[in-house]
Formats: structure tokens, sequence, C-alpha cells
């Protein structure tokens, strides 16, 4: 009994700190987005304490790091995109909150680690997410199966070097009018994109984080 109230104290203590830091930057969720936003953040940090998922040592930061920055940046997903694919999963931020903010996206997440493949299934079974698998592989593996050429609404990325051809592999497999979004923070710079991709939007996230998105679309016509 007193390790299932620590257990609610802690998911109290959660939930009210993800409405607060939400709040804090006009961000909106539903009471249920928000339940499955403080299960996500509570099961990563439980197995954080056995794996090194991802940094938890300050929790404020971590709320506004891996859930309000993807939760803002998912308005920014065109509201006809019906695929997401997520580069180097990790942790399952921000791939885990754009599929609680688009619930219609088919989320592809995709981790070369084998551990961190196991929790974030572990994620999709514990919040019921429907329409998400896990490749465990490189990217350049998954994005090269001819089911994703061309096909691909969205493609998120943060966490991952922005060199030209990982760029122009992530635009192969996008259809036209696809989107990448890239998430980052201090002082990384707009990555080079080259053609027929181009660079459509810069919005802020998070201030104290310094964090924005980058939203890079390729070209409407462009043939696949």
């Amino acid at each position: 009994m007193a390790v299932l109230g620590v257990r609610a104290a802690h998911m109290h203590d959660a939930k009210r700190r993800v409405e607060r830091r939400l709040a804090k930057v006009g961000g909106r969720a539903t009471d249920g987005q928000i339940d499955q936003l403080v299960d996500y953040f509570v099961l990563l940090d439980r197995w954080n304490q056995r794996m090194n998922l991802t940094a938890l040592d300050d929790p404020d930061s971590a709320i506004d790091r891996l859930l309000v920055e993807p939760m803002l940046a998912a308005s920014a997903i065109d509201a006809d995109a019906r695929t997401l694919v997520d580069i180097g999963s990790g942790g399952g931020s921000p791939a885990i909150p754009l599929k609680i903010a688009r619930p219609d996206l088919a989320l592809t997440m995709i981790e070369v680690k084998t551990r961190k493949s196991v929790f974030l299934r572990e994620v999709v079974r514990h919040l019921g997410l429907v329409a998400c698998s896990v490749e465990t592989a490189r990217f350049e593996e998954v994005l090269a199966k001819p089911a994703l050429f061309g096909s691909v609404d969205v493609v998120s990325i943060r966490a991952v070097r922005a060199e030209v051809e990982q760029l122009r592999l992530f635009g192969e497999a996008l259809r036209a009018g696809g989107q990448q979004l890239w998430f980052l923070s201090g002082a990384q710079s707009i990555p080079l994109v080259p053609p027929p991709l181009v660079v459509e939007s810069e919005m802020p996230l998070v201030e104290s984080l310094r964090s924005r998105l980058v939203v890079i679309r390729k070209k409407a016509g462009t043939p696949r």
C-alpha cells in the first residue's frame, strides 16, 4: 500500500509539473493527452534508473525538452499528414509526444540500440498506442526500403548530425510536399539543405532552452 501511495504521489507531482510547464508557454493539451504524457514521463524515469535513456536531472527542463517542445511542434505538422517516421528515437522524444498530440499519425520509430528499442515497445504497449512500430536498425537501412521511398508525410529528427547526405536520404523518403521537422537547441545552426528540399519556416519552442523547430519542405511536384 505504501508503494502504491508513493507511486500515486509521484504521478500527481509529474502531472502538476507537465500542466504547469505547458501552461507557461501557452501549450494546449486535452486531459487525456496530459495523462498519456505523464504516463510516458514516469515510465521513462523508471527505466532511466536502470539504463541511460536520457538526462532527467532537472525535472522541469526535462519536461520542457521531452514533452513541451514536441507538443508545441505538433502544430507545424500538416493537417492531412498520415505517416510520421522518427529518426534515432532513443528515449522516445519527440516521437511519443508527437504521436500523443496527433494520434491519427501512423508512427515508425527507428532506433539502432536494442535496449532502447525494447523500451520504446514498452511505451507503445503501456500507453496503448495504435499504428506504432519500432525498427531496430540503422536509419539508412530502414529508409532504403522500397515501401518507404517517396511515401512518408513527416520525418522528425533530434540530436542527429545534420549532414547533407543524411538530409538527402531523409528527403528521398518524403512524398512530394512532405515535411522534415528538425529540433534544434542552443547554438545549433540550421542544416545546409540540398534541393529539392527547402527551409520553410523556423519557430521558437522553449525560450529557456533556446530551442526551436526548423520545418523543411520537399517541393511539391518533385518526382519520387
